[in-house]
Formats: structure tokens, sequence, C-alpha cells
């Protein structure tokens, strides 16, 4: 094992933040359960860099059959930000830890260009990472191959010489047919568990 490479949201960091969520209904006067269904509709053309943040809510007023408008895209967008910055620490002092073991380590992650401005503000530790690979600045998106190879190539590690780990499913699953090694993450208690159980903890250390 020669590189972990960590998904973002939901692995570096906590769930999103539950006050920032009730305020994107609250702002758009919508139940949940017609806002989420809008909300994911456009999110990917955001997280490969064809939409800006205010551009992504803008276009989501549309959709539900609003007016456009910038100012309350723009609320609607600075929620959205804080909606991703909830830091998990366990996982953050995790990568400071294979890191000191030798490892490189990376980040991979479907982000939109605000959320990233955020992320750079709010944590340094997302310096400490050897390779960082942004969907907004890459033009592409989790799970295509591409962006596994991408990181891959600047990590300069082998498939089966990396660890990926990710919350999605269908983004495992991408990396395992590439020939990488990867957990569904849950929890750093599954995750110690999972480490463990592909004998990995030989190689790693384990999540505190």
């Amino acid at each position: 094992m020669r590189a972990v490479v960590f998904d973002y949201g939901i692995v570096l960091t906590g769930p999103p933040d539950p006050e920032s969520w009730s305020n994107l209904l609250r702002i758009s006067g919508m139940p949940q359960e017609r806002f989420e269904p809008l909300y994911w509709a456009d999110r990917r053309a955001y997280d490969e860099g064809h939409l800006s943040g205010v551009g992504f809510w803008q276009r989501f007023l549309l959709s539900a059959g609003m007016p456009a408008n910038w100012a309350k895209a723009e609320e609607l967008n600075r929620w959205d930000v804080r909606l991703w910055t909830v830091e998990n620490p366990a996982m953050v002092a995790w990568q400071l830890q294979i890191k000191e073991r030798g490892l490189k380590t990376a980040i991979l992650s479907n982000m939109g260009d605000n959320v990233l401005e955020s992320v750079e503000r709010e944590f340094d530790w997302i310096h400490r990472f050897d390779v960082l690979v942004w969907s907004c600045q890459f033009g592409g998106v989790k799970p295509d191959p591409a962006i596994f190879r991408h990181t891959l190539e600047e990590l300069g590690t082998r498939p089966e010489e990396t660890l990926f780990i990710d919350d999605k499913r269908e983004n495992v699953e991408a990396a395992r047919v590439l020939g990488m090694q990867a957990i569904l993450y849950s929890s750093v208690e599954a995750l110690r568990a999972d480490l463990f159980a592909a004998g990995l903890d030989a190689e790693l250390p384990l999540p505190a």
C-alpha cells in the first residue's frame, strides 16, 4: 500500500449541517420532498464546472417555477456552501497518521466552485494532502473512470497499491473495476472493522 485517496463530503466531513439544510428549505419555501429532487437535478453540471454556485441556484429557481432572482440565488448559495463544511476530526487526524507512516494521500471529490472556495478558506488541513482532485477543476465527476485514472497519475501509484474511501457505493465500485482497493465509508467504527477485515491493519494505522 502506497497511497490512500479520500472522498471529501461525508468522509473528511460529517453529515451536512442541519441548520444550513433548514435554511435552504426556508428560503426556497419548499417542503423537503419537493426541494431535494430539484437540488440534485443539476448538481452534476455544477460539480463538473459547467455552472457557478449562483448559476446553479438560479437554474434551481427556474426549475421550481420561480424567478431566477440573483439575491435569492446568492443567499441559497451561501447556505449551500456552509452545508458541506462540517469537519470530521477523526478522519482528518487519521490522514495525518497515514502521512506520518510515509504513505501518500489525496482527496478526490465531486465539488462545485463556491463550495471549494469555502473549503480552501476554512480548512488548512487540505494542504497536507499530496494530491487534490476537484471535479469542477478536472471537468468530470466520479464515478467516471477518467477522474480516478487522473488521480492515480498525479499520485504516481498503481491501482492495486492505492486505497480509495468514499460514502457512495457507485464510486467505490468504479474504483474496484479499475483495480483499486476500495472501502464504502459509513462511520469511523465501520472503517476500522473493514480495514482489519481486509488485512490492511498491517500496512495502515487504524483510525481512532
